[in-house]
């Protein structure tokens, strides 16, 4: 960090602390919290800030994995699109995510459009796909009242104790990836936290074309011949692991708990065809499975949402989910998103 950066990091932002986060090594800590440095301030001073301080900011993002903002004059969908604008951040194409999403206005779209009581378990964004974002950007519109965080947690500390607790089924991951198959519909399903159709996933509704573009992204479609024009996607075998250069410390960087789904969501039922499997297409031993949801809960950082709330995520290094929002009378949870190459 040089001086000049630090300079400009005091005159606009200072870090605080708020109840939940971890203490991390050098005195970082997990999630960084940054608030304005003077009582008043605007959106322009916010943009402009984030420009000039562009080195200061990515070099925290990497030392801590998310910085949270909070305090800043971020009212709508278009300041967090000139939030978005101002980290640089190349865009990114939503092509090939399972989440249903509306665009809301150039960059910005709706986290996910299931109903927010609904449960999201943690996962890397898009770590199935060939291609997944480096940052999510994350904005609260609407607080909820109870419920409604998205948990964060630090993807090498999950690695470290699962190859602690388990090695040789890291050791199994390690040498056969993972093997994703997903049904999925023609239309979308509002209902479902992975509800997107093939129709809006692949912006068409030609077969062929579906099929060119799923190829693009490392997916392959085989279509079902029951009449109700569903396709069954299958992925992989991919990594279930990834190299954090920075931390110099494998990530478990894949999607193995929310596609498998916990006891809640199986309820003890047969899934077939199994959505995660080790790459040889041998199912995952569930207990396992489980148990690496309770040391991500374990793991896990969760801040409750405050309205104009920016959260950027270092998605290569950070997994998050969603809580689902609790006997909400008055208000529901909106939170937007933008991802990022």
């Amino acid at each position: 960090m040089d001086k000049p950066a630090i300079a400009m990091k005091e005159s606009f932002f200072q870090q605080v602390h708020v109840p939940h986060q971890k203490k991390l090594i050098n005195g970082v800590v997990f999630p960084a919290v940054l608030s304005p440095n003077a009582p008043e301030t605007n959106l322009l001073r916010l943009t402009e800030a984030i420009k000039s301080h562009k080195p200061w900011l990515e070099d925290l993002l990497q030392k801590s994995g998310a910085i949270l903002f909070r305090g800043f004059p971020v009212d709508s969908p278009s300041d967090f699109n000139d939030v978005v604008e101002a980290t640089g951040f190349p865009p990114m194409e939503y092509i090939g995510g399972g989440a249903l999403r509306k665009q809301v206005l150039s960059r910005v779209y709706t986290a996910n459009e299931a109903p927010p009581d609904q449960h999201i378990a943690f996962h890397h964004e898009m770590a199935y796909a060939a291609e997944f974002p480096s940052k999510l950007l994350l904005f609260c519109e609407v607080e909820p009242e109870k419920g409604g965080e998205t948990p964060i947690v630090l993807s090498h500390m999950v690695y470290e104790r699962m190859k602690e607790k388990y090695p040789a089924f890291v050791a199994r991951l390690e040498d056969q990836g993972l093997l994703y198959t997903r049904i999925m519909s023609r239309d979308d399903d509002p209902m479902s936290p992975a509800g997107r159709g093939w129709h809006s996933t692949f912006s068409t509704d030609d077969k062929t074309i579906a099929e060119q573009r799923a190829a693009k992204v490392g997916m392959k479609l085989e279509w079902t011949d029951d009449g109700s024009e569903a396709v069954k996607i299958l992925i992989g075998p991919k990594p279930a692991f990834r190299i954090d250069k920075g931390r110099r410390s494998n990530t478990w960087f894949n999607s193995m708990v929310v596609a498998h789904g916990g006891p809640t969501e199986r309820d003890n039922k047969l899934i077939l065809p199994e959505p995660v499997t080790f790459g040889d297409g041998t199912p995952l031993p569930a207990d396992v499975v489980y148990d690496c949801i309770k040391i991500l809960e374990d793991e896990c950082v969760t801040i409750p949402w405050n309205k104009g709330d920016v959260l950027i995520i270092d998605n290569l290094s950070v997994l998050h989910s969603r809580r689902p929002v609790v006997n909400s009378q008055t208000r529901t949870r909106r939170v937007l998103a933008s991802i990022c190459k």
